[in-house]
């Protein structure tokens, strides 16, 4: 599956309401991980929220992605300004490996594996409770990926929200109901 994924930026389903996507970053592991694991970094392309580094460590993600592209486009109807996760550390291999719970769905994974071209970043995001929430988590997942990667490389964002509605499109016609 891997070399199928590195052929897009898209992700793809690996078994039913589970989305695995990928991407090669710039750096080391350890810069890949710090932007993973430090809140500060973390904030920059998906979410803040201080984690303690232990299996069973309970910390809140706060999404505030109007702040990620200046300008961040036009919020999408039903989207607040400010999202808040309850979250836990199910699985930790530092800087190999991450899992946190997520909301009602299975959780999501980070691995991360060196390459010569950089560092290749897995994301798991396993069993979506229905086809809206795996539809707004792959489009989600994909502009995050946009967004870090641009900050890895010392880039300004492209627009978040425009990104994100035109790759929830894009999703919804790659995974058909």
């Amino acid at each position: 599956m891997t070399a199928t994924l590195l052929r897009s930026a898209y992700g793809e389903l690996s078994e039913p309401m589970t989305l695995t996507i990928q991407r090669v970053l710039p750096g080391t592991v350890e810069r890949v991980w710090a932007y993973l694991t430090e809140s500060d970094l973390r904030r920059q392309w998906l979410a803040s929220g201080e984690m303690e580094m232990k299996v069973g460590a309970t910390f809140e993600f706060v999404w505030r992605n109007d702040e990620l592209s200046d300008p961040p486009g036009k919020r999408p109807e039903g989207f607040a300004e400010e999202h808040r996760l309850k979250s836990e550390i199910t699985e930790l291999d530092p800087p190999r490996r991450l899992g946190i719970s997520w909301g009602a769905t299975g959780g999501v994974t980070f691995e991360l594996q060196p390459r010569s071209d950089g560092v290749l970043l897995t994301i798991v995001h396993k069993r979506a409770t229905d086809r809206t929430t795996l539809l707004n988590v792959s489009a989600g997942w994909h502009r995050h990926l946009d967004i870090l990667e641009a900050r890895m490389n010392g880039q300004k964002p492209d627009t978040f929200w425009d990104g994100w509605l035109r790759l929830k499109k894009d999703y919804e016609a790659r995974f058909p109901a």
